[in-house]
């Protein structure tokens, strides 16, 4: 529904009679209009307003100059500005006519005559009404948080950009209360707002969105390694170390603390690694294990008339002559007592010296040596026995055979130490000849198990 739209006249008519000047003012406003006796003019009345349901159908209802209009509410509105600005100088205009005695009806040829204009408009050089800018010349009463907006013949109390009119006062907006602006957090500010991000995160530069901070590029803070995570990051450690307590710093792991088994001997913990030694007599094999160092194939003190044996961690020298009076040497560490010396009749017939070497808290019972006759008589009888050496009963000698025994370890020893244990063969014939050989074991129980 279209309704006319009519334009409001205000006439103002001044009548002059002969004897006194007298001016009468008429106000009349066409229909759509209404008399401001503030502005002292005419102005539109909104009807969308105080008409109740003025459009049917589901029309809606649109103000116009003396007038409203009714269209579909998904029509578009084009304002003409020129046509509204026509409209209201018409509703606006004033229209004196100055009556004389001689002519009533003709209108003062003076083009400088002086012209009365409506509220809000003043007369112009070429004396025509223009508009007042009350925001310019400060006639305004727009409070200090409005801004005054300049229209014709008027003014209008605006609310700066980011507030709204609640009153007559502007209140702030809060824009974080709209539709998502920011993409994590959104801070609201008097007339304005402003994105922040979670920590990890910064600004983009279009000031809304958050992206990832690669920390790592950035601002490296791990001690060692740093490896980059969504919104964060994580430190790691290089081998050898572990994490502290603020999962940024490094700190060393004692690997001898953690395991007594890392190393044979001994663990010796540094930045990053550990390392194992070996006691005097041995060398580190394979990074752990501690292996004997044979002294008597690299390097010994043993004189010429000496031999040298190894033992588990050292050496010792022996004499290359082992026999004593009256015992003489018929072949190496063999030692013969001769038949034709009578204090040899008495005495074993032959002594036989021998090394060995075992580690230190060896298991128990354990077989360590084993004795044998090297000459074997017909119809003989050999039997076997500890004849010194074992007054603490370390050893147990067993025999075999008829001609071998096997001496045994029943006690642990623990080292250094020296044993010297003598081994005796005792042979009888049929005929009840008697004779024995002694075979004196020297024992070296090295310091360590190993």
């Amino acid at each position: 529904m279209l309704t006319a739209m009519f334009l409001a006249a205000l006439i103002l008519i001044t009548v002059h009679s002969q004897e006194t000047e007298e001016t009468i003012t008429y106000t009349q406003c066409t229909d759509g209009y209404e008399w401001d006796p503030v502005r002292q003019r005419c102005k539109d009345i909104d009807e969308c307003e105080i008409v109740p349901d003025a459009c049917k159908g589901g029309m809606k209802c649109v103000n116009h100059y003396g007038g409203y209009l009714c269209l579909p509410r998904t029509a578009q509105i084009i304002v003409n500005e020129r046509e509204e600005a026509a409209a209201e100088s018409t509703s606006g205009r004033n229209n004196v006519i100055r009556r004389t005695p001689a002519d009533p009806q003709r209108a003062p040829p003076n083009p400088t005559h002086q012209i009365q204009c409506a509220a809000g408009y003043e007369q112009s050089d070429h004396n025509v009404c223009q508009d007042i800018d009350e925001c310019t010349t400060g006639t305004h009463n727009c409070r200090p948080d409005q801004v005054c907006v300049n229209l014709r013949g008027s003014f209008s109390c605006q609310c700066p950009p980011g507030y709204q009119k609640r009153g007559d006062q502007c209140v702030d907006i809060d824009e974080c209360t709209l539709p998502p602006y920011c993409h994590h957090r959104c801070v609201n500010a008097p007339g304005s707002y402003y994105c922040q991000c979670n920590a990890g995160f910064q600004l983009a530069s279009n000031n809304h969105t958050c992206v990832d901070i690669n920390e790592c590029d950035a601002n490296n803070p791990c001690a060692q390694q740093c490896y980059n995570i969504l919104g964060s990051f994580i430190c790691q450690c290089n081998p050898g170390f572990e994490l502290s307590s603020d999962r940024i710093n490094c700190e060393d792991t004692d690997e001898c603390r953690t395991s007594s088994y890392l190393c044979q001997y001994q663990c010796v913990n540094e930045p990053g690694k550990f390392s194992c030694v070996c006691p005097e007599g041995y060398q580190v094999v394979g990074g752990r294990t501690c292996q004997d160092i044979n002294e008597c194939e690299t390097n010994n003190e043993c004189r010429e008339d000496e031999i040298c044996w190894n033992y588990h961690g050292g050496f010792r020298c022996y004499p290359r002559n082992p026999c004593q009076e009256p015992y003489v040497l018929t072949s190496e560490n063999r030692c013969v007592c001769p038949v034709s010396n009578a204090i040899c009749r008495e005495l074993p017939y032959s002594v036989v010296y021998k090394y060995m070497s075992i580690r230190s808290d060896r298991t128990v019972p354990s077989d360590i040596f084993q004795i044998q006759a090297t000459t074997i008589y017909p119809n003989t009888i050999n039997t076997f026995r500890i004849k010194s050496g074992n007054e603490n009963g370390e050893f147990y000698l067993r025999q075999t055979s008829a001609v071998s025994a096997m001496l045994v370890l029943v006690k642990s020893l623990s080292g250094p130490r020296e044993h010297i244990v003598d081994l005796e063969m005792l042979t009888v014939n049929s005929l009840n000849y008697r004779t024995s050989s002694v075979l004196r074991l020297t024992i070296i129980v090295g310091p360590y198990a190993f």
